[in-house]
């Protein structure tokens, strides 16, 4: 219970009053202020901090008007699949062309869906994605397309016809918000001849 003593003084219309126990946040938890000089975040352990804030932010954080966060240190976000066998699955089809991997490396958080070989972001922030798809004894140019949403970000190609095996790689920052999906898309070619050791892999960089 907070005492009396650390009240906010003059809260206004819609004001929250929050009492962060870091010690219940776990060690290591993050208190960050924004100011010109700050270079690294202060990581307090058990220690309590009251702060007012009209506006309490929804994505696991405390943003206050003093330019103060506070975010549990252990909300990462991570993910990396890999294509195990060259075998192309019966749900590949011409009307979805999303590539699928078969095996997860990396999965921090549980937010990429193997099956549908679809990442759903938990958070919004800057996210890094990079991709790696490797035709397999295919005489075929692929076009290979990272999806935010449905949408095209970015493409890769690969088009030699004198190797057994080339890949399609690229990678990119993307500003991406809460429950948006990304994946990958075979916009053009085919993978008949299988996709073995192609990656998908991202992380968040830092949440907004």
């Amino acid at each position: 219970m907070v005492p009396p003593a650390a009240r906010c003084p003059g809260p206004g219309p819609g004001a929250v009053l929050l009492a962060l126990t870091l010690l219940l946040l776990g060690p290591g938890s993050v208190v960050s202020g924004l100011g010109q000089n700050d270079t690294e975040p202060i990581v307090l352990e058990g220690k309590c901090l009251v702060v007012c804030d009209s506006n309490p932010s929804s994505d696991g954080g405390v943003t206050s008007s003093l330019g103060i966060s506070v975010r549990s240190a252990g909300a990462k976000v991570a993910f990396s699949a890999v294509r195990g066998t060259n075998h192309e699955p019966s749900e590949m089809s011409n009307t979805s062309m999303t590539i699928y991997f078969d095996q997860v490396l990396v999965n921090i958080g549980n937010h990429f869906d193997l099956k549908a070989s679809v990442f759903q972001a938990p958070r919004r922030g800057i996210y890094s994605f990079s991709f790696h798809v490797v035709k397999v004894y295919n005489r075929q140019t692929i076009q290979v397309n990272l999806m935010q949403n449905d949408y095209p970000v970015i493409s890769a190609f690969a088009g030699d016809q004198d190797v057994t095996r080339e890949a399609a790689s690229n990678g990119v920052l993307l500003m991406v918000e809460r429950e948006d999906r990304v994946y990958l898309k075979l916009e053009r070619g085919t993978l008949m001849g299988g996709w073995k050791y192609s990656t998908f892999s991202g992380f968040l960089v830092f949440p907004l």
